[in-house]
C-alpha cells in the first residue's frame, strides 16, 4: 500500500472495493487478507468476492456457522477453480476460525456478488425461480395482497423447458439461437416480475413468518434468476458482434451492482464491506476490454456505484506485477 488504510477508509465508506489486474497473481489474494484483517478490527464484517452470489451462501453457512464440507464449499461457493487458490482458502479458514467465539450478530460474513453469466455460457434460471417460488409457497396460508397462481410452480417448469437449451453455447454465439426473446421467455419475465412484488408487497409477514435473513435470502434466489431473464434477452438482440458483447458484460456489472446494494441492505447495521474482484468491474471510470479483434465498451460496477452511492463507495486499483506497491488509491 502506498497510503496508510487510514487515508482511504473514511467514516462515509461502507463499500471498499479492492481490485486486482487479473485473478491468478496470489500476490493480490494475500494482499487483501492482509488488508481485511486490518479492516475487521476497524469496524468491517463482511467481505464480497467476484463469484456467483447464489453458490456462495452456503460458503457463508460454512462462515458463520462451520455447516457443511469445507472442500465442497469452497468448490461450490468460489468459481472457476479459484476455490483451490491458497489465499481463498486461507481467507476462509481465517474467517471461520474467527467466528468461532463470537456471538452471531458480530461474526464476519462472506458474500459473492457475481451473477452466474459468462460470454460462453448461461445457465436456466429455473432452479432459482422455483427457490423463490418454494418459499412463497411455504407461506401461502398468510393472507397476501396479492397471489400468484397455484400453478406457479407448474408454469416454472413448463415456460423453462428443457435447461440445455438455455445454457448452450450456440445461444450466447448467434442471437437466432437464443431463447431469450421467446414468448416463454416473456411469459417467465413477467412471472418472475410478479413473485418479486410479491415477495414486497408480503415482506412483513414473510418476514415475521421466518426472519429478515431467510427473506434477503429467497429474495437472492429471485433476483439470480430475474438477472439471467434479462441477460438471456440481451443475448437474443441482434447487433454487431463487439455492440452486443458490450451489452453482455453491461448487464452483467448491472446485476453486480443490484447485488451490491442488496448485500449493503443486508449488513446495514452490522459495518461496511470489503469488495474484491477484477478490476475492469470495480474501477469507477468506463471500462474497456479487447476480445480477439473487437473493442468491447461498458460501465462497469464501480463505474454505476460511484455516482448512485457517492462518497459511500472507495476503489482502490490493483497494479500489474513490477515494482511499487500492489494498490493505490484512484478516482478513476
Amino acid at each position: 500500500m502506498s497510503r496508510d488504510i487510514r487515508d482511504f477508509v473514511t467514516p462515509s465508506c461502507d463499500l471498499l472495493a479492492l481490485g486486482e489486474p487479473n485473478h491468478l497473481d496470489p500476490a493480490f489474494g494475500h494482499a487483501r487478507n492482509e488488508l481485511f484483517a486490518q479492516l475487521v478490527d476497524r469496524g468491517f464484517r463482511s467481505i464480497a468476492l467476484e463469484t456467483d452470489r447464489v453458490p456462495a451462501l452456503a460458503l457463508d453457512d460454512h462462515v458463520r456457522e462451520g455447516t457443511g464440507d469445507f472442500d465442497e464449499a469452497m468448490r461450490e461457493g468460489i468459481a472457476f477453480g479459484r476455490g483451490e487458490m491458497a489465499s481463498n482458502r486461507e481467507l476462509i479458514t481465517w474467517m471461520r476460525e474467527y467466528n468461532r467465539t463470537r456471538p452471531p450478530e458480530e461474526r464476519l460474513a462472506f458474500h459473492g456478488f457475481d451473477a452466474e453469466m459468462e460470454n460462453m455460457s448461461a445457465p436456466s434460471p429455473r432452479r432459482y425461480l422455483e427457490a423463490a417460488h418454494a418459499y412463497l409457497a411455504c407461506h401461502a396460508g398468510l393472507p397476501a395482497p396479492l397471489a400468484l397462481t397455484d400453478d406457479a410452480a407448474l408454469d416454472i417448469a413448463r415456460l423453462t423447458g428443457d435447461d440445455e437449451r438455455w445454457s448452450r453455447t450456440e445461444a450466447v454465439l448467434d442471437p437466432a439461437e437464443s431463447i431469450g426473446a421467446a414468448p416463454e421467455a416473456q411469459a417467465l419475465r413477467c412471472l418472475a416480475d410478479d413473485m418479486l412484488t410479491e415477495f414486497h408487497a408480503r415482506a412483513p409477514q414473510l418476514i415475521a413468518a421466518t426472519s429478515r435473513a431467510a427473506w434477503f435470502r429467497a429474495k437472492a434466489h429471485l433476483s439470480a434468476g430475474i438477472g439471467l431473464l434479462r441477460y438471456h434477452r440481451q443475448l437474443a438482440r441482434p447487433a454487431a458482434e463487439n455492440v452486443r458483447l458490450s451489452r453482455m458484460l453491461a448487464t452483467r456489472d448491472a446485476l453486480m451492482v443490484e447485488n451490491l446494494l442488496d448485500i449493503r441492505a443486508v449488513e446495514a447495521d452490522r459495518g461496511p464491506t470489503l469488495v474484491f474482484g477484477h478490476n475492469v468491474h470495480l474501477q469507477l471510470g468506463p471500462s474497456h476490454m479487447r476480445m480477439r479483434d473487437l473493442d468491447l465498451d461498458w460501465y462497469g460496477a464501480g463505474a454505476i456505484l460511484g455516482p448512485l452511492v457517492g462518497e459511500r463507495y472507495g476503489f482502490l486499483a490493483g497494479r500489474p506485477g513490477g515494482e511499487g506497491p500492489l494498490y493505490t488509491v484512484t478516482d478513476a
